[in-house]
């Protein structure tokens, strides 16, 4: 196999992007992972993709999902056999090799009781050998996880910078989908920014790069992925946080629960439901309102909700109405 640049490596993916998007897609995802691939190779000193690199690559994603895994090394190994066709020596990782997808996990939806009680034993915590600011981080954490809808990715990148409007908005960059979007703040989430914000400030550097939420005061860094899911499954436990199965949330749950929290209140409130999808995509990310509708599970409060409204609208016709 003839040696290739990182120079080189970069030219071929942009001619891969563009042949493919003559096909009429616009391949975001595809041209940011090969992006980072680029860089990866770069850090590593590698010059080209061989079985060694890529092993470290994808021993570098074993923070992500499993199926998220998956979808990247798919992406990687078409690239490579896009290569092949006028590269026979170029390396192609084999299919075998590739993470196996994780089955379907119903999510634990979330109370608010459960989420109030988090809150309390998040203020009670006693601040942590490397973060004296424990507490208060898993207290405004879970609030902007359930209240705001965040990816735990996107929570884990805030900075300083990205709170906007009196830290009443949250400007969302980069997300899953590779756009930026403003997510407003109710009000009581607002005021829970706010007072960790007068601590947080009190205690860590303020400029606009630094981490909303920060972690270790001598190495000066934020929350790292595995940090984060580790100190907050412990407060899942701490304050007794399970659904009628006795399973623990996961994380991403607490994604789903505000969805789900979102429609209640809708219908609740006797609001049109349809009418407002299109605008929960918008607050959550999402491209179509399918990718949301992954989120609305038919949980008991809804479908009691649900019925009660079609009784009020459609009962007498059901029953068939007066004789």
């Amino acid at each position: 196999m003839k040696n290739t640049t990182p120079l080189d490596l970069e030219q071929i993916i942009s001619r891969y992007i563009r042949h493919k998007r003559t096909l009429g897609n616009v391949y975001r995802q595809v041209s940011w992972l090969l992006k980072k691939l680029v860089n990866f190779l770069k850090d590593a000193g590698a010059d080209d993709l061989d079985h060694f690199s890529y092993e470290a690559w994808c021993k570098s994603l074993q923070d992500h999902h499993p199926n998220t895994r998956r979808k990247w090394q798919q992406i990687v190994r078409n690239f490579c056999l896009y290569r092949k066709r006028t590269e026979p020596e170029c390396f192609i990782p084999q299919y075998e090799t590739q993470t196996k997808p994780a089955p379907y996990v119903t999510p634990a939806i979330v109370e608010p009781e459960q989420i109030a009680q988090m809150l309390y034993v998040a203020s009670s915590l006693p601040p942590g050998k490397q973060s004296p600011l424990r507490g208060p981080v898993l207290r405004l954490a879970t609030v902007l996880l359930y209240t705001a809808g965040l990816r735990l990715g996107e929570l884990l990148h805030l900075t300083l910078g990205d709170l906007e409007n009196n830290n009443s908005i949250l400007r969302i960059r980069e997300t899953k989908f590779h756009k930026t979007r403003l997510v407003p703040l109710s009000p009581s989430a607002g005021v829970e920014l706010q007072r960790y914000l007068d601590v947080r400030n009190s205690v860590f550097p303020v400029y606009s790069d630094a981490p909303l939420l920060y972690n270790n005061k001598s190495k000066m860094r934020g929350y790292s992925r595995p940090g984060i899911q580790a100190a907050i499954r412990n407060l899942f436990d701490i304050a007794g946080v399970h659904d009628f199965q006795r399973r623990r949330p996961r994380l991403h749950d607490l994604r789903h629960s505000f969805a789900i929290q979102a429609l209640i209140r809708w219908y609740k409130n006797d609001e049109d439901v349809q009418t407002n999808l299109p605008k929960l995509a918008l607050y959550m990310g999402h491209v179509s309102i399918e990718s949301t509708a992954y989120y609305l599970k038919w949980v008991p409060t809804l479908r009691s909700l649900a019925s009660k409204r079609f009784e009020e609208h459609f009962g007498n016709i059901v029953e068939g109405g007066e004789e």
